[in-house]
């Protein structure tokens, strides 16, 4: 009997992945986790191992999880809804929104002290923003500099164990700060996201969430996504570990039911708030693959697809996110190492791995991945609860990918 091809996946292939997956699990470095994978109209499944890391509960499919940096791509298309209406434009000035953000200063030089400084030579654009070159942004490889420190002092970063303030707030500790470079200038990570979060509010004078919810997830029928778990759900959120980096040892970073995703937070975070589920998050992607469609819904223009799912990053600043992307690699444990990037996700630039050119999708420090590929029209989501304070989880993802593209039979 012949293995079907030209569609989805091979039975071989799909084998190999859970036998693959199921290794990580038995190792005793990941207690559990859900993949999803689609290609046309197949859709596989593996949910293995437990909740916690001393057992209990079993992973299942609708098990819910902290997607990190994973938010990005999806909190991103409530700004291009803004787009697609004209509410935005790319290269409008963001001052009558985000006034914190008008007449920038900017650093000397990105390792000065946050008074030597010289005035931004033209204002943040919305393009800055949804490109993440406006200025600011999480470097690792600037982590001694002065203007890290302060981020991390004043509370802008929005992953740390302190929660956010509240939007308004947030920005005004924002509009303390130097940028770190001229806007449009560099490609830098993460801070973007959180003041597009702010933008979509104060252009649509609802809560980001509300307005995401209203446009993008119940469109898309994304129930078990938003910035956290109701009371009701709770019970299918495992704990998120962020492993001792030295001994391994499971430390528990957010639990459950008491941790920071049990009830609303303050400041809706578009970097790295959302909660979700693999297949949540197979609809956006597909949606994405679909050209914007979902079903006979149209949720966002198919240019404003392309536009996010496309390089959007200039040779200069693709070269930079490429020499950031290397210098990390002892750090990120080779995640991020695509060459270019769209709105809110990587887009494969050149073939580093075993996927192709055109792969767009993003990964999370709390161990998940979701990525799709146009020309295969393959979709994948691995979600786990290992952080990736150690490379458990990045080289879980690793293989998970490697041995994906492995099971593709045409």
């Amino acid at each position: 009997m012949m293995e079907k091809g030209n569609s989805g996946f091979s039975e071989a292939g799909l084998r190999r992945l859970r036998e693959v997956l199921a290794r990580h699990v038995e190792s005793g470095k990941i207690p559990g986790l859900v993949a999803l994978v689609s290609r046309g109209e197949e859709t596989h499944v593996e949910a293995i191992g437990t909740m916690r890391h001393d057992g209990g509960a079993p992973m299942r499919r609708d098990t819910i999880f902290r997607m990190a940096s994973t938010s990005k791509p999806v909190a991103m298309a409530a700004a291009m809804v803004l787009l697609d209406e004209c509410r935005l434009r790319l290269d409008d000035p963001v001052d009558s929104w985000l006034p914190e953000l008008a007449d920038r200063r900017v650093l000397t030089r990105v390792d000065s002290p946050l008074d030597d400084t010289v005035l931004a030579r033209r204002p943040i654009t919305v393009r800055d923003l949804l490109t993440s070159t406006f200025g600011l942004g999480i470097d690792l490889t600037a982590l001694s500099f002065p203007i890290m420190a302060a981020v991390f002092e004043r509370g802008v970063f929005t992953q740390g164990a302190e929660p956010a303030p509240e939007p308004d707030e947030w920005m005004r500790r924002l509009g303390t700060l130097p940028l770190m470079r001229q806007p449009g200038e560099h490609w830098q990570y993460h801070i973007s996201h959180d003041v597009l979060g702010v933008l979509v509010a104060r252009v649509t004078g609802q809560p980001f969430e509300t307005f995401l919810r209203e446009r993008i997830l119940d469109p898309l029928g994304m129930q078990d996504t938003g910035f956290h778990v109701p009371v009701g759900k709770i019970d299918r959120l495992p704990p998120s570990y962020a492993p001792d980096p030295q001994t391994g040892q499971f430390i528990v970073w957010d639990e459950a039911a008491s941790g920071q995703y049990s009830r609303p937070p303050a400041f809706q975070s578009g970097g790295g708030g959302l909660v979700s589920t693999v297949d949540d998050y197979h609809a956006y992607f597909r949606m994405l693959l679909n050209g914007g469609m979902h079903g006979n819904q149209r949720i966002l223009s198919r240019p404003a697809v392309e536009l996010m799912t496309t390089n959007r990053l200039t040779p200069e600043q693709q070269a930079t996110r490429n020499a950031l992307a290397r210098n990390n690699i002892h750090v990120s444990h080779g995640q991020g190492l695509h060459g270019g990037w769209g709105f809110g996700m990587a887009v494969r630039t050149y073939r580093g791995d075993y996927a192709p050119i055109g792969q767009f999708g993003w990964d999370g420090g709390t161990g998940t991945t979701t990525y799709a590929d146009p020309h295969n029209q393959l979709t994948g989501t691995l979600l786990t609860q290992v952080g990736m304070t150690t490379p458990d989880s990045a080289r879980l993802i690793h293989d998970f990918w490697t041995t994906l593209y492995q099971a593709i039979d045409d």
